[in-house]
């Protein structure tokens, strides 16, 4: 059996990993380890780990790495955290296979400790663009780092071999996001009401929003926008997640809940989980924020989207998708357009991240790699 490591730092990675980690287990080829670290194992972000645990998976190791700040020097600190604790990690373990997702600097300190002991890298979700966020660079880095790449679109495969990459390591395979919302087994209203403890009377949407990483101290400003447009919709109800372990992304959350106690139209959660946010999402009128799953899983509703700044600037986008800027009456004007039955109309449910099978697809190329043992760490620069 092949050893292949999964990492997973927050509760929105963990969502989409969760239906690819369960058919990994299901093959005799893999000896699969769930590697926790990040966001999970803080208290201040609800201790998102103990969802993988009541999903049945056993986490191999838990490895803290995340300070109590979230200024950029407490980041760069945190990376080096996770640096020493994954090579400490990786020499115990010694995985043959490490399977990363995304474009978080978790993912980037963890994949710089399996660089340096030559431990193969496979990246889910590179060559997308996110133009206001830090993640932009740092997807691009893990893509040069890897030698395995799954992408979400053909566009983006593209990109990743415009970035060098060999194109025989290189397959769209779909959103492994949008294959949850296709198969996902949700909650009926009623059941999601009583999960959230929280009556749904009225039309309600589901909000996340993030920090824009590449903006100076725009946090706050953009965030009291967003609420402001949201005090002002009392006709609506809001459930609101809140925002990643990012640089000012505790400010954000302060504002949320001091927010949510003063507006009983509002509710806050630290994480729904997948299912409870899926579930969430099937009901609600509209989603808002500046959230990848507004952008990437949720077109697969047939419901409107309302992203907000430049955090997901540069991605592919269906036609439910709109776009604003961080003002509370640009917001509010866009939550009417977002609800009228001409935009209502115009929305298809075509989504362009959605392909058949990609759980099954990942599997099948990584048995077919680790089997004829394909992976060669001395990979060349493809030209084009």
């Amino acid at each position: 059996m092949k050893k292949i490591c999964i990492l997973t730092a927050t509760r929105a990675e963990y969502g989409l990993l969760k239906r690819l980690i369960r058919q990994l287990k299901g093959e005799e080829t893999f000896d699969v380890r769930i590697a926790v670290t990040g966001a999970h194992l803080s208290p201040e972000f609800g201790l998102t780990y103990k969802e993988i645990e009541e999903d049945g998976f056993v986490i191999d190791e838990k490895i803290e790495m995340l300070l109590s700040s979230d200024s950029p020097a407490a980041i760069s600190k945190s990376m080096g955290l996770a640096m020493i604790g994954f090579a400490d990690y990786f020499e115990r373990t010694k995985p043959d296979l490490l399977l990363v997702l995304g474009d978080r600097y978790e993912t980037l300190a963890v994949c710089c400790a399996a660089l340096n002991q030559r431990i193969p890298i496979v990246h889910l979700h590179g060559g997308e663009a996110t133009e206001g966020s830090i993640d932009e660079a740092i997807r691009h880095a893990i893509t040069k780092m890897s030698y395995l790449h799954f992408t979400s679109t053909e566009d983006y495969r593209r990109r990743v071999i415009q970035l060098g990459e060999e194109p025989s390591s290189v397959f769209n395979v779909g959103s492994l996001g949008v294959e949850n919302v296709l198969h996902e087994d949700l909650l009926k209203k009623a059941e999601l009401e009583k999960s959230i403890d929280w009556e749904l009377k009225k039309p309600y949407a589901v909000v996340t929003f993030h920090p824009v990483t590449l903006e100076n101290k725009t946090s706050a400003e953009q965030i009291e926008e967003l609420l402001c447009a949201i005090a002002l919709n009392k006709q609506y109800q809001f459930i609101i997640t809140k925002a990643n372990a990012d640089s000012d992304g505790r400010v954000i959350n302060t504002l949320i809940d001091k927010f949510a106690k003063e507006n009983k139209h509002v509710k806050s959660f630290f994480s729904l989980g997948l299912k409870r946010y899926l579930s969430a999402v099937k009901y609600a009128s509209f989603v808002i924020g500046n959230s990848s799953s507004g952008v990437i899983e949720v077109p697969s509703f047939g419901i409107p989207s309302i992203n907000i700044g430049d955090r997901q600037k540069g991605r592919i986008q269906a036609k439910s998708v709109l776009n604003c800027i961080a003002d509370c009456n640009a917001i509010n004007q866009m939550i009417n357009r977002a609800l009228s039955s001409e935009f209502q109309e115009s929305i298809d449910g075509t989504n362009p991240y959605y392909k058949e099978n990609t759980s099954s697809e990942i599997v099948k190329v990584l048995k077919s790699f680790v089997i004829s043992e394909k992976i060669d760490l001395k990979k060349a620069f493809y030209d084009l």
